[in-house]
């Protein structure tokens, strides 16, 4: 993860920040207000969420409320699509890994 973060981390800090529409503090704070809100409604019950997801999805709400066509949805949905598709992606690359692993142990 610290990997990852090192090397994707200002990329998805621009994103966040730019790449959907322009935020501004308005925005910023609606936002984190109602991330936090999921987030934590989310741990209370045991529920597993990824706070990139529920913090992108906020913003993208907050930046449709002011103006929807302000919003970029190409690049939503290309973000949507990433998610899709991550979660099929690692469980094929667990499995390979398991069976890579089972054989050497």
């Amino acid at each position: 993860m610290a990997l990852g973060t090192a090397l994707g981390g200002w990329r998805l800090i621009k994103t966040m920040g730019f790449g959907f529409y322009k935020v501004r503090a308005s925005h910023a704070f609606s936002s984190q207000i109602a991330s936090t809100v999921v987030i934590l409604g989310a741990a209370l019950l045991g529920g597993p969420v990824s706070t990139t997801q529920v913090i992108s999805s906020s913003i993208v709400g907050a930046g449709a409320a002011e103006r929807a066509n302000k919003v970029r949805w190409n690049l939503a949905g290309q973000i949507v699509w990433a998610w899709v598709i991550t979660l099929p992606v690692t469980a094929l690359l667990g499995g390979l890994f398991y069976l890579i692993l089972r054989n050497i142990v």
